[in-house]
């Protein structure tokens, strides 16, 4: 799923950045790069997130188990921005016009890599008696992921792919239109980030939750992206100044 999530999104990406006039090759490159980022700042926050288990046991950090993980989707994202950052102001790619082209296919990848969450049974749900609950019944996955068996949970799982495929259906439409640089990526990250936080509240966490307050770490991390996105819909809301193109 994470294979297919990647070159799903890297088609995208390369078809909005021909639709931008950006170079397909630079892009390209830049997403091998960045998608290299993601899965090892995806790894090093799961990491973080289990701290204690890691070093109680440090051969688990080069387990089979740990290799096949997922990780952790914002570390992911942060470490794939900051790498994405570095290689266009390298490169001398516009910023925001090629964050613009990959917002949609990011969301893509994410929605159809958390459908391989699902399939392995990592970032399982709380309990709960909602009809559409669902239950892991291979003790492969317990042993695997450590998601209890015979006890029904949200798909917490599915209800992110979900939203993930309907924020790629909606930007894709919306890069189609009329924008200003910056807010594709902008909208991704507000409407993504919202989506997340409150998902989160039907996800088991097995770190403790941070400053004794009912919030995951990762719904901070939620609240700070979500930010970001406001700073940059604001940026590309405001006029630009006279003949000076718009473009960044």
């Amino acid at each position: 799923m994470v294979a297919l999530a990647f070159l799903l999104g890297l088609a995208i990406t390369v078809r909005l950045a021909r639709r931008s006039g950006l170079n397909a090759e630079l892009v390209t490159n830049l997403t091998v790069y960045v998608a290299l980022a993601g899965m090892l700042g995806a790894k090093l926050l799961m990491v973080v997130f289990g701290w204690n288990r890691y070093m109680a046991n440090p051969r688990e950090l080069f387990s089979w188990d740990t290799l096949q993980a997922a990780g952790v989707y914002q570390g992911g994202l942060i470490l794939g921005l900051v790498t994405a950052y570095l290689y266009m102001r390298h490169q001398g790619l516009p910023l925001l016009s090629t964050a613009d082209a990959f917002a949609p296919g990011i969301a893509l990848g994410h929605g159809i890599g958390k459908i391989g969450c699902f399939a392995a049974g990592c970032c399982w749900g709380t309990p709960t008696s909602v009809p559409w609950a669902v239950k892991f019944h291979d003790p492969a996955a317990m042993a695997l992921t450590g998601v209890p068996i015979e006890i029904a949970l949200h798909p917490a799982q599915l209800y992110e792919s979900g939203a993930e495929l309907l924020v790629f259906g909606f930007l894709y439409w919306r890069f189609g239109r009329p924008h200003a640089p910056g807010q594709i990526i902008g909208m991704y990250l507000v409407v993504s980030s919202v989506l997340r936080f409150m998902i989160e509240f039907t996800r088991n966490h097995e770190q403790a939750l941070p400053f004794g307050l009912p919030l995951s770490i990762t719904q901070w991390i939620a609240i700070v992206l979500a930010a970001a996105g406001a700073v940059l819909l604001a940026r590309a809301r405001r006029p630009a100044p006279i003949n000076q193109p718009l473009h960044a």
